[in-house]
């Protein structure tokens, strides 16, 4: 029986491309979500609390992304509400398997990403890509050093979110295995 490897998905930078100028022409749809902690992150009354967050998402992305050989898991830190919020607007399943951080944005002591011990460790073993713009070489190193299965680390622009040539080499990746 053949095991798929896990795609782990961050949102902000590979799903929303939160450092974009300008993405209409791409086909990004901007969506205005609270997450249940948004306001404690926002002084009372300011104008981006009455907005909500402004999150970008490309519509066909869903699509392309269930269209992998992979388990898709979230990897970000909406955790459950990406589910609830970041699902829909791209036509993904509501009840993707969701990485619950424990140590939710702290400093490591080794200079590491700050999801990085713990993906390694949610991955228990199995092949898996993680997605995220915020990857170092010290990330890449480290998974090398303590992951036993394949693992490859796909960095992605914040200004650019996932393009073709990431569905292509996400597709290539799983095809070697």
């Amino acid at each position: 029986m053949s095991v798929r490897p896990l795609l782990l998905l961050d949102v902000d930078g590979p799903l929303n491309p939160y450092r974009a100028r300008f993405l209409r022409h791409r086909g990004y749809v901007t969506h205005r979500l609270r997450p249940a902690d948004w306001s404690a992150r926002q002084v009372p009354g300011s104008r981006r609390l009455r907005r909500g967050l402004r999150v970008r998402l490309h519509p066909a992305h869903g699509a392309r992304l269930l269209a992998l050989p992979y388990d898709l898991v979230w990897a970000t830190a909406w955790m459950h509400e990406a589910n609830d919020m970041i699902a829909p607007g791209l036509g993904l399943p509501e009840d993707l398997p969701v990485i619950e951080w424990t140590r939710l944005f702290a400093r490591d002591p080794d200079g590491l990403f700050w999801k990085t011990r713990q993906v390694v460790e949610w991955a228990d073993g199995r092949p898996f890509v993680w997605v995220d713009d915020l990857i170092t070489g010290l990330d890449v190193r480290h998974v090398a050093d303590s992951h036993p299965g394949p693992a490859l680390l796909l960095p992605v622009d914040p200004r650019r979110g996932l393009r073709e040539y990431d569905f292509a080499r996400l597709e290539r990746w799983a095809r070697s295995l």
